[in-house]
């Protein structure tokens, strides 16, 4: 991906119904899962972030603020054919950066089993036991960022 963007995307947008898109593609049907509007009206309030290639958006995640003042990554997603290219490294890249700039001290996720060694090699670490979650084995990562 010669000219790959990364930036910040508004709720309700064309870029917004792209996100969506990719996430259903990449996170949900190969679960036989789908996005409810209850679940999708909740993202108004996150941080939402999408690399493009020219106006194809190749790449996503959001991030969620919790309570206790960490910002919870969520929704990461890179199309199937461009994993592994370093677009998903470079999104989280973008997303710390973003979360260091609002003051927010640590990045926390649930990362699917299979994407564990992707997180460890970014700086994240296996926090507790793993958990079930859209029925697939989870467990809970985190990064200090400051």
């Amino acid at each position: 991906v010669e000219k790959m963007g990364i930036k910040q995307i508004d709720y309700g947008t064309v870029q917004y119904a792209q996100m969506v898109e990719l996430r259903s593609q990449v996170l949900r049907k190969p679960i036989g899962l789908d996005f409810t509007e209850e679940e999708l009206d909740k993202e108004k309030d996150e941080i939402l972030i999408g690399a493009f290639d020219e106006d194809e958006m190749i790449g996503c995640c959001m991030l969620t603020k919790t309570e206790e003042g960490e910002l919870k990554l969520r929704q990461m997603a890179v199309k199937d054919d461009l994993q592994g290219t370093g677009i998903g490294a470079s999104i989280i890249s973008f997303a710390e950066n973003i979360a260091r700039d609002r003051g927010f001290g640590k990045m926390v996720m649930n990362a699917r089993d299979s994407a564990v060694g992707f997180y460890e090699k970014l700086g994240y670490k296996v926090v507790g036991d793993a958990f079930t979650e859209v029925n697939l084995p989870h467990h809970k990562m985190e990064k200090r960022l400051l």
